[in-house]
């Protein structure tokens, strides 16, 4: 999503408490299993990750699973950055839900990391959220968001 059709688009809400969705398919509301569990069931289609979880057990079942959830039990613990990142580098294209205690300054970080859903613990103001997925049009690295938005780098930008 380009930040064009953000300033056009009605944030809204979705069902299972998901605030902000940045995708176009249904919504994934399966009910998710653990990490392990998701390892030793072979009809696991959602999952949720924990701090302490490690993304890269799931690579191999990626293809099967439509929904990741991952958890920010606090706003302080960012392992669930580097989590986005890994799934969404080897090639997840599923729905990747951030939960939890999920605040505003965080929101344009996750999206680069490639979360494209987010249920926070506590609403947030839309306002605020529209300008907090606005708040940076130029960025000094490729991340996940560049590929869907089609985000050049300033570095890129320079030598056009």
């Amino acid at each position: 999503m380009t930040n064009e059709n953000l300033h056009s688009q009605d944030l809204g809400t979705s069902p299972d408490d998901v605030q902000f969705r940045f995708r176009d398919d249904e919504v994934a509301d399966h009910g998710t299993v653990t990490v392990d569990a998701c390892c030793d069931q072979t009809n696991a289609t959602a999952v949720r990750i924990e701090p302490g979880d490690d993304a890269r057990v799931l690579l191999p079942f990626l293809d099967r699973l439509a929904l990741v959830e991952v958890n920010f039990p606090s706003f302080g613990d960012g392992r669930g950055y580097s989590a986005a990142r890994i799934l969404r580098e080897a090639g997840y294209e599923g729905e990747l839900r951030a939960v939890g205690d999920v605040l505003i300054d965080q929101l344009s970080h996750m999206r680069r990391c490639g979360f494209d859903a987010f249920a926070p613990d506590k609403p947030l103001d839309e306002d605020d959220a529209r300008r907090a997925f606005e708040g940076f049009g130029n960025v000094y690295q490729s991340a996940a968001d560049a590929r869907e938005s089609g985000r050049r780098t300033i570095a890129e930008l320079r030598h056009e």
